[in-house]
């Protein structure tokens, strides 16, 4: 058997066990599974699009949900989104997304094209002194910045950052008696596309260029920047960046990256990278969001595919603990870690009328438990969904077994399931050399664990089409020298 090696259209295809193509099968800790289908959150749809969305906690513990329209702020309460929005909501514009983040009580909101906005509890105000930022974050020494900025001494200054007087995110006025100030980073060109803490530090993306700030006192100018020199990482948006525990993942323009605040590394040299670039829109590339997924320990990148126009329709899923890609398709307007509220037995009806028509959801997954964490994210349809029901349809596609000098037979294929799908057929594909096209060749259902194919060929490839849950961890195929037993 060849263990499965994931999603890697741009290895050599006849490594053992690649995938050279897979929908819905994304990679757990003790090989691949069926990507879980989406399951509607038990709150009302957003009134439009969502343009942005996130988890905030105070400092006593307790959290807000809070997401963004183009005119309006909401908050989740109870299974109901209140508009928050300042008298008069807000202008926005047709590419507009807020940018959240929470300083002590206090939570900030952006999106370039309105006043910056903060609320500690109900609706929220204008922060009269600040910039318009596309990127507001919270860092330590109790500092807010704010990157790719608009003010009216400066104008629209996309290489801008500024930060907030410390302690202080009501005051944004520059001086040194209070440490508010602001700069730009001219060392690579192009506007600053993504910002995020990184520890003790603040990292800001360009396309192509990184730089690390550090605190060093209100004295020398609060923050000092470093030009992380030897890369070309970079950022394609201002959410193409996420924290997975200590370092960044960031999607950029030519490859996939994980950055610790010394040298990012590259991931999809050899994996992907070069798929990404073909199969993702150059032009609506820099919409592309990642999310971490603490539970499953994946990073989901939502992004538009080549045919989109311009919602991110599918989606790649990178495990960091074995480092193997995955595939999904989804229509994902904004992502969240979702705070489950809990449930208990008297208020299950609030989920469904009868035990029978609850949603297809493990008893003991954390959608079910209060304080749990699950990924979730708002689907085309504007409503709030969980990645934690029953899987639907899904498959993958093997390398190629085969020889250039030898025309061999293949009479039956084998995937280890360790948990067997609900149903599944095999198709192969065959061809005569390694660089003509894949044709059809025969095909069989899952039939005492093996799928019972016979082909000949000097090149064979297998698609796996399967429902409902599914684990495996290896394939392998039994081929035969054609004339020979």
């Amino acid at each position: 058997m060849n263990p499965i090696l994931g999603f890697a259209p741009d290895a050599d295809p006849t490594t053992a066990g690649v995938l050279t193509d897979c929908s819905n099968v994304i990679p757990f800790e003790a090989g691949f599974m069926a990507a879980p289908s989406p399951v509607a959150v038990a709150v009302a749809a957003l009134a439009g699009p969502c343009r942005g969305s996130a988890v905030v906690e105070r400092l006593d513990g307790t959290r807000r949900i809070i997401a963004g329209t183009q005119g309006k702020l909401y908050e989740l309460a109870g299974s109901s989104w209140t508009d928050r929005s300042k008298a008069g909501s807000y202008t926005g514009s047709t590419e507009s997304r807020w940018s959240f983040c929470q300083f002590g009580d206090t939570t900030i909101a952006s999106n370039l094209a309105d006043p910056m906005q903060l609320s500690t509890t109900g609706v929220f105000s204008d922060v009269p002194t600040a910039p318009r930022a596309k990127i507001v974050i919270s860092a330590s020494n109790n500092f807010v910045l704010a990157f790719h900025t608009s003010d009216p001494t400066f104008g629209v200054a996309p290489d801008r950052w500024w930060n907030c007087a410390q302690s202080n995110q009501n005051d944004w006025v520059p001086s040194v008696a209070t440490g508010a100030t602001t700069g730009r980073l001219v060392a690579s060109e192009g506007a600053i596309q993504a910002g995020l803490a990184l520890g003790d530090y603040v990292v800001a993306y360009k396309s192509r260029g990184v730089f690390l700030g550090s605190f060093v006192g209100a004295s020398n100018g609060s923050w000092q920047w470093t030009h992380i020199l030897g890369s070309e990482c970079g950022a394609v948006g201002p959410e193409a960046v996420c924290d997975v525990g200590g370092l960044h993942f960031i999607v950029g323009e030519d490859n996939f990256w994980m950055f610790d605040g010394t040298r990012p590394v590259p991931l999809a040299d050899g994996v992907n990278r070069d798929w990404f670039r073909r199969n993702s829109s150059q032009t609506f590339r820099y919409r592309t969001r990642c999310t971490f997924d603490r539970q499953r320990n994946i990073v989901w990148i939502a992004y538009p595919s080549v045919t989109s126009t311009g919602a991110c329709d599918r989606t790649l899923a990178y495990h960091l603990g074995t480092k193997k890609w995955g595939k999904a398709d989804r229509v994902l307007q904004a992502a969240l870690n979702f705070i489950a509220p809990g449930v208990t037995i008297d208020g299950l009806d609030a989920y469904a009328p009868t035990i029978d028509t609850l949603p297809a959801i493990p008893f003991d997954s954390q959608y079910w438990l209060a304080g749990g964490r699950l990924y979730a994210y708002f689907d085309a349809s504007n409503q709030l969904v969980s990645n934690t029901g029953v899987a639907g349809a899904s498959s993958f596609t093997t390398g190629d077994f085969g020889d250039d000098d030898m025309v061999t037979m293949i009479d039956r294929f084998r995937t280890r399931f360790t948990k067997s799908p609900a149903t599944a057929m095999a198709t192969g594909l065959i061809k005569m050399n390694e660089g003509d096209d894949l044709v059809p060749g025969s095909t069989s259902r899952l039939n005492d664990g093996k799928f019972d194919l016979r082909q000949s060929a000097r090149f064979h490839r297998v698609r796996v089409d399967m429902t409902g849950d599914a684990q495996m961890t290896a394939y392998d195929a039994k081929a035969i020298p054609v004339g020979q037993r």
